[in-house]
């Protein structure tokens, strides 16, 4: 995916989501977006697969990077919606350079809703509050398939887009790869090992790796996630 600084991991962390929960938990090890978090959803595993719960589907989600809003007088719209996004992070202290890799899956994909598979890297969960950074692709391979990175900043609907494509080869499909790191402040994502969209930020310094999907996509929720999840982080950038 990415050359990886030479040397053992601070923390790593792999799962197959043997055990059906909801919440996700593995024995404590992730914090949950309804759980810990309150304003957001939870992700639940079954049967090998995690995916995201069922979402208020209150206020249907309007962007322009999404091509469903339109600016106004030429000043970018301010994004509609929930978003109260299914989402998990990992507990505890993790090394501020972050790798993590998840095998997706995908059954009937459709463009009447934006089904997203989501790797977090620098993430934080507490009561009202969510930072970090989202690495994203629509399940879909169209010319409405696309890749963003986001950054979150705490409170629900608060969050500024780094980086976006659109087209078919930034969505991804049942049995791919997607790969996510952040080294330094340079944030990049992957499709089964080639490199598809990146960013550079540096607001959040530190945090925990995790995933997420998108809100708002009705009872498709268990229509895509992912069946494997792995991470690795280090204290340091690679070398020269």
């Amino acid at each position: 995916m990415t050359d990886r600084p030479a040397g053992p991991s601070v923390r790593s962390y792999r799962t197959s989501f043997p055990a059906s929960e909801n919440p996700l938990s593995e024995g404590g090890i992730w914090r949950g977006g309804r759980t810990d978090g309150i304003d957001w959803a939870d992700v639940i595993a079954s049967n090998g697969e995690v995916y995201g719960a069922v979402t208020r589907m209150a206020v249907a989600e309007r962007r322009a990077e999404q091509g469903n809003l339109d600016a106004v007088a030429g000043e970018a719209a301010a994004p509609e919606g929930d978003y109260d996004d299914p989402t998990a992070v990992l507990a505890g202290p993790w090394g501020r350079d972050q790798y993590a890799s998840a095998a997706v899956f995908s059954r009937n994909p459709t463009d009447r809703y934006f089904q997203e598979v989501e790797i977090r890297l620098r993430s934080t969960i507490t009561p009202h509050r969510c930072t970090g950074y989202e690495i994203f692709f629509r399940c879909l391979k169209t010319q409405d398939g696309y890749a963003e990175i986001v950054r979150w900043n705490g409170k629900i609907g608060d969050f500024t887009s780094l980086a976006k494509l659109s087209g078919p080869e930034y969505g991804v499909g049942d049995g791919d790869v997607i790969q996510a790191s952040i080294a330094g402040s340079v944030i990049t994502g992957y499709v089964n090992g080639v490199a598809k969209i990146s960013a550079v930020d540096d607001v959040f310094a530190e945090g925990s790796p995790g995933i997420g999907f998108n809100f708002f996509v009705g009872d498709t929720n268990v229509d895509h996630g992912f069946r494997y999840f792995e991470v690795d982080t280090y204290d340091h950038g690679p070398g020269p």
